[in-house]
């Protein structure tokens, strides 16, 4: 149907999702597909207050449930998975030993269904939604048609110590270079599945970042793209980026073509504007290699990019959970799985 619109109702369309879009948790994400199979995922966390990060090994074979009470779902962990934490109490990032990519960004719109705790429909705090994902698929497809039951309900509630409610949207991407985007508008599940949706940002709903992209295949990226903060403007650059850069399978080139497409889309730390409070800086940068099974992350408060490869980690059952400490800006740098030290798991936030 969108391809169907004019070219005048398209520029309406963009001009005004521009002045429409909230200034607010600015998130932008990208996979990268080059030859021989390489994929990558990047993103941008953004967020208008300081989220404490660290990074967790997860084995195969944890017990978990949806964390909302007697009518929660349970499951045990099919795959092991390095994740990053938001506060302690949620998975935010994360790819697991299949090359499954799952990340949370914010979407003001979502609306989830209504969930009675004593009531029959089955439950999964919001906290574990990019979790869940990571335990039990390895690919899109197979995470598509298993939410597409709608079996059970995801569960929001606020960020705790703050008046933000948390509204989001959950991108997947596999090592096939599969995409799935999984919003909530209306209290309704709406699953975008197609692996050519490799450019997504917070705002606005997924179905009018496609109608932004339409509008701009008709505009050289080479002789103008926007350079706002604003969700449209990112989409549009990241958009235009991920393609223009050096399609190679050589990593080293290809994790820093694409680190500098989410750079390119951050937004600068501290930056404000005045009338905007909710304009959020960038707190870390991802890039997910999901053929070698690399994970590459920085953090704005310092120097370095380090990496963590997952084929030198243990996810056996019999494995223990492990730790990587980064919201004390501990500094790290080149490969770093052996730096991760044993922990007692967080607890999932929930009801």
């Amino acid at each position: 149907m969108i391809r169907r619109l004019s070219y005048a109702f398209l520029t309406f369309i963009y001009f005004f999702l521009i002045h429409a879009t909230p200034l607010s948790e600015a998130c932008t994400r990208v996979v990268y597909k080059g030859p021989n199979g390489t994929i990558m995922t990047g993103r941008s966390m953004d967020f208008s207050m300081e989220i404490p990060a660290n990074q967790w090994i997860f084995p195969r074979g944890m017990e978990r449930n949806g964390e909302v009470g007697p009518n929660s779902i349970s499951w045990k962990s099919k795959y092991g998975s390095l994740i990053v934490s938001s506060w302690d109490i949620s998975t935010t990032d994360g790819m697991n030993e299949k090359g499954l990519v799952a990340n949370l960004l914010w979407l003001v719109e979502s609306e989830y269904p209504r969930f009675e705790k004593d009531g029959d429909q089955k439950g999964l705090a919001i906290s574990l939604w990019a979790q869940y994902i990571l335990d039990n698929f390895a690919t899109v497809t197979e995470a598509v048609d298993e939410l597409s039951k709608e079996s059970f309900a995801i569960v929001s509630d606020f960020i705790p110590g703050t008046d933000k409610f948390t509204t989001v949207h959950l991108s997947v991407s596999d090592a096939t270079g599969d995409n799935a985007i999984f919003e909530y508008i209306g209290g309704k599940l709406v699953i975008h599945h197609d692996p050519s949706y490799r450019v997504m940002t917070n705002d606005p709903p997924y179905l009018d970042q496609l109608a932004i992209a339409n509008y701009w295949k008709n505009i050289p990226g080479k002789a103008f793209l926007p350079g706002s903060v604003t969700a449209p403007d990112r989409f549009v650059r990241a958009s235009f980026y991920i393609d223009a850069i050096p399609q190679t399978d050589n990593p080293q080139v290809a994790v820093a073509g694409v680190m500098s497409v989410v750079r390119n889309v951050s937004v600068p730390y501290g930056f404000e504007i005045e009338g905007f409070p909710n304009l959020s800086t960038t707190r870390w940068r991802v890039v997910a290699d999901q053929k070698n099974l690399v994970y590459y992350f920085e953090t704005a408060l310092t120097p370095n990019t380090f990496w963590v490869d997952l084929k030198k980690i243990d996810f056996s059952e019999s494995a223990k959970v492990r730790k990587l400490s980064i919201n004390n800006q501990s500094l790290y740098a080149g490969e770093s799985s052996a730096k991760f030290e044993i922990a007692q798991a967080f607890k999932f936030i929930g009801l």
